[in-house]
């Protein structure tokens, strides 16, 4: 039995790729791996049969078999870890990666998560434009040391690996502030993710379910 992922119902991201079943879905699609989906709505995610496989009420989970699985870097590193493909063979190169993995979820993608708050949530306080310039320059700071970094190399530590799945997604999450223009080898970097066959059809798969949302 194929592994069983949930996702939006109606995501919030209106089909942009950004809510973070995107990443599972990529994860399996780069290993070839198929899987099914199953929607929950808001409210059937705040239910105890959905808080069960996720304790805090969010997407996406991962059901195989007896193993449920939360929390979107947790799962993708489980799918790395069992089928080849998305970490390397040598010890020392696969522990970079998933130190890579860690750095995009606990370095990267905090500062962005508060702009976006910050910008969709805390517009009409008093202090909005003073905070958001600090939260912009957390990202900037980070942004140019993950630049100087990669340089002018392909990926962050040779052959694409979970590690660069995981920062592109997270990166992604900058597409239309402008901040990541800033920084031309990193937006080129995004770009080489997206070009990738398995990022295209997951990228498909979550558009269709907000598609057939808005039309149905």
């Amino acid at each position: 039995m194929p592994p069983t992922i949930t996702a939006f119902e109606r995501s919030p991201d209106r089909g942009k790729g950004q809510a973070r079943d995107m990443r599972v879905r990529w994860a399996l699609e780069e290993v070839g791996q198929p899987y099914d989906v199953r929607l929950v709505s808001f409210s059937q995610m705040k239910e105890p049969v959905h808080r069960a496989l996720h304790p805090f009420g969010q997407i996406p989970t991962y059901e195989e078999g007896d193993l449920a699985l939360f929390e979107s870097g947790a799962i993708v590193f489980h799918i790395a870890v069992h089928h080849a493909g998305l970490l390397p063979d040598d010890a020392n190169a696969r522990a970079r990666a998933i130190t890579w993995m860690f750095a995009a979820l606990s370095t990267l993608e905090p500062p962005i998560v508060d702009r976006e708050i910050a910008t969709l949530l805390e517009r009409d306080e008093t202090w909005y434009r003073q905070r958001l310039p600090v939260v912009e320059d957390r990202i900037r700071d980070r942004l140019c040391h993950l630049s100087d970094r990669l340089d002018d190399a392909d990926w962050l530590d040779g052959a694409f690996s979970a590690g660069d799945l995981l920062m592109v997604a997270v990166l992604r999450r900058l597409n239309g502030s402008g901040i990541l223009d800033e920084y031309p080898n990193l937006r080129a970097y995004v770009t080489r993710g997206e070009a990738r066959p398995a990022f295209k059809r997951a990228f498909d798969a979550q558009l269709a379910v907000f598609t057939a949302a808005s039309t149905g």
